[in-house]
């Protein structure tokens, strides 16, 4: 197995994360969905580091895996089996077609602005000597130390934007980075004439500050992107890597690639199933919620349909593969969200808007100043220097801080709420937002299991047996006991598809299904004889009801999608007050209903958890999912929620609109200093010093308008 970086971001260095792309194939990289604190990651790595042919064990909390190098070569569903002893439930990842975004670009950046502040200011200290009257060899020998110093510190310094501006006049277009590169290089260049030849003009601090200023907005840029992975890399990386294959009674570990339609696969307790397929042997419940958003499980015997990426929850299954690799429904969900990805993708930011009509005006601007002045004065030095400084002063560095200032200050304020915004254009994407789709289990409702009817004895009883298994439904009435102390039950036992049994004062006590205990449907606690019903219903999270009433006075239009029964459904659209809802929602549909509701010119704002959700979390003008979703769904949204209330995401569209009211402020801010400054520069009198001079403090101005957003209300 080994580890993939993401490929990195338009600017900054690339080299480093092509090598750290490869990683030892003596790694295995497993998911760990559950744990949640310190005391998870130590239990975790202990058990690995204990285990023998593992070298090292590392956990991720945040993004919740471990990485296992291994000593000796060491199945990964070993390690599993020894994280499920342990208590903890791990899925082994398909880290061929895992992305991991490294901070080598960021770190790039950083180093780029590092090494530009540094000339800049030494530089400055030269300058100021020639200013204070440092003439003859003395002014000659400054400018040729400031050369030195510039030209290597630009030459990497500013490589981001050379290399961007090279790639799109190859391709034929303006960007940007072109009119910046330009003013760069004539300003540095001009400077290196005026010193090499004796002149007394040289302008090395303008081309540094210039590049200084420049990266801090590139910087404050991609820090704002730093969190965007691919979707569907985070999907397919959920398909099970190697998969037990049964043939002619013996069990042999293949590859997932390595299936074929009609092969035997043999499916553990807490494993997902690989392939679509019907089972042949044994019995379990089946976890689809991920895929289909039923919030209750469902049981598979002989016969049963199943699909992959389905999770096996209490007992062993034989399945007959109908489809592999590229037919199974879970590579379809890959296709639909790699497509809506894409589609995505497309949505042209403000700047990248403004840089289309901004690039071209500001290089005929210049060569105007420069043809003009030739005509006027036959000076081919002074003509030049009044179009570096044209160039210089219409540089859109203000125009480039405009956005990423506001995008961080935003991500900075929705950061300290417990909000995370991980895509540089998100906040622009949901000023535009009119309609809102809400999915419903795990986002509006969890599972929650009614106590109040039992004593304290079949509290305790229920509490004891419910804690020996990991079942959607046992963790429901576990977490639903909190201050309750569980009963000493000894010799505990999970009975698939059934429920959990286990023997307390010498008698057998049961936590299961009606059917099993000879009940009406339901869940139930028996002792002895003696059964006690349990209620299971969905409840609603902190703050759902006054999410979507402080949603809908914004003037939103929300509305419910869920995979969940049309009754359930309809009682939680009905408590929420949200008149347009739809049950039984299969993942294409989901996606679907989104696209067609942007296909109609609706902007969705689209809300949720399950794998089921990730394709319309991807297809939808911007989205939203909690820190409780799955991995594949937190990558697919633009916003992740870091708390179990929903209330801090009720100022996010009126927060959105105000940090675009921010960003056209920035605009006009910029467009008004071009207009005072350009006239100026166009008279001559302004040498690229003071123009970048002029440059930096617009540049300040934007910044200081975005803080503005930090008190807001």
């Amino acid at each position: 197995m080994t580890a993939v970086a993401l490929c990195p971001a338009c600017v900054g260095t690339s080299d480093a994360t092509d090598a750290a792309s490869r990683a030892a194939p003596d790694e295995v990289i497993l998911a760990l969905p559950n744990i949640h604190c310190i005391a998870c990651i130590s239990g975790v790595e202990k058990a690995l580091n204990a285990t023998l042919g593992v070298a090292h064990a590392r956990v991720n909390l945040s993004q919740k895996r471990a990485t296992v190098t291994l000593s000796a070569p060491v199945a990964p569903e070993h390690l599993v089996e020894v994280l499920a002893l342990a208590g903890h439930t791990a899925l082994p990842m398909d880290t061929a077609l895992l992305s991991t975004l490294g901070d080598a670009t960021l770190r790039g950046l950083l180093t780029r602005i590092a090494v530009a502040g540094f000339a800049m200011m030494n530089v400055m200290l030269l300058s100021v000597a020639v200013w204070s009257g440092a003439a003859g060899e003395t002014e000659q020998l400054f400018h040729l130390i400031s050369a030195c110093i510039t030209l290597p510190a630009l030459a990497y310094s500013a490589s981001p934007f050379a290399r961007n501006a090279f790639q799109a006049l190859r391709a034929g277009r303006l960007n940007m980075d072109v009119p910046i590169t330009l003013a760069i290089v004539l300003a540095a260049g001009m400077s290196a004439f005026e010193t090499l030849f004796g002149g007394q003009q040289a302008y090395f601090d303008a081309a540094l500050s210039l590049t200084f200023f420049l990266l801090i907005g590139r910087y404050l840029d991609q820090r704002g992107r730093q969190a965007a992975k691919s979707a569907a890399a985070q999907l397919a990386a959920l398909e099970v890597p190697r998969v037990m294959r049964l043939h002619n009674g013996a069990r042999d570990m293949v590859n997932f690639t390595d299936l074929r339609v009609g092969d035997l696969i043999l499916v553990l307790p807490g494993s997902r199933i690989p392939v679509d397929g019907v089972v042949v042997e044994g019995e379990s419940l089946i976890d689809r919620s991920m895929l289909t958003g039923e919030s209750q499980p469902s049981t598979a015997s002989p016969d049963s349909a199943v699909v992959a990426g389905e999770m096996a929850l209490s007992g062993p299954l034989t399945i007959r593969a109908r489809t592999v690799g590229a037919d199974t429904t879970l590579r379809r969900m890959v296709t639909m969200v790699d497509q809506a990805e894409a589609a995505r993708n497309r949505y042209t930011a403000i700047a990248d808007r403004a840089a289309r009509i901004y690039a071209p005006a500001v290089h005929l601007l210049a060569l105007a100043a420069f043809l003009c002045w030739f005509m006027v004065s036959g000076d081919v030095r002074l003509s030049l220097n009044i179009a570096i400084a044209v160039l210089i002063i219409t540089c859109p560095c203000a125009l480039g801080l405009a956005v990423p200032a506001v995008a961080t200050t935003v991500a900075g304020r929705l950061f300290r709420a417990g909000v995370l915004v991980k895509d540089g254009t998100a906040m622009e994407r949901l000023a535009e937002v009119d309609t809102v789709v809400l999915d419903k289990t795990g986002t509006l409702t969890r599972p929650f299991a009614r106590n109040d009817l039992l004593s304290g004895d079949e509290a305790q009883v229920a509490l004891a047996l419910a804690s020996g298994s990991n079942h959607p439904v046992s963790v429901a009435i576990a977490a639903s006991m909190p201050d309750a102390t569980a009963a000493d039950v000894t010799d505990i036992r999970e009975v698939s598809g059934k429920g959990v049994s286990g023997l307390w004062h010498g008698q057998t006590v049961r936590l299961g299904s009606g059917d099993w205990l000879g009940q009406a449907p339901g869940t139930w606690v028996q002792i002895g004889d003696a059964a006690h019903r349990i209620a299971l219903a969905s409840d609603l999270r902190d703050g759902a009801a006054a999410l979507v009433a402080g949603w809908q006075a914004q003037g939103l239009d929300v509305q419910l999608l869920s995979g969940d029964s049309a009754a359930e459904t309809r009682a939680v659209a009905a408590r929420l007050g949200i008149p347009t809802w739809r049950a039984e929602v299969g993942p294409d549909q989901k996606q679907a209903y989104v696209q067609a509701l942007g296909d109609a010119g609706g902007k969705v704002l689209m809300v949720g958890d399950g794998l089921n959700d990730t394709g319309a979390l991807a297809a939808a003008h911007a989205s939203i999912a909690p820190a409780s979703a799955s991995d594949a769904a937190r990558v697919a949204a633009d916003i992740v929620l870091l708390r179990d209330d929903l209330t801090p995401l009720i100022p996010l569209p009126a927060l959105a609109r105000l940090a675009r009211r921010r960003v056209l402020q920035n605009f006009a801010i910029a467009a008004g200093y071009n207009m005072v400054a350009i006239p100026i520069a166009l008279a001559g009198f302004a040498t690229p010093l003071l123009a970048a001079v002029a440059m930096s403090l617009s540049s300040l101005c934007v910044i200081a308008n975005a803080l503005r957003i930090r008190g807001a209300q």
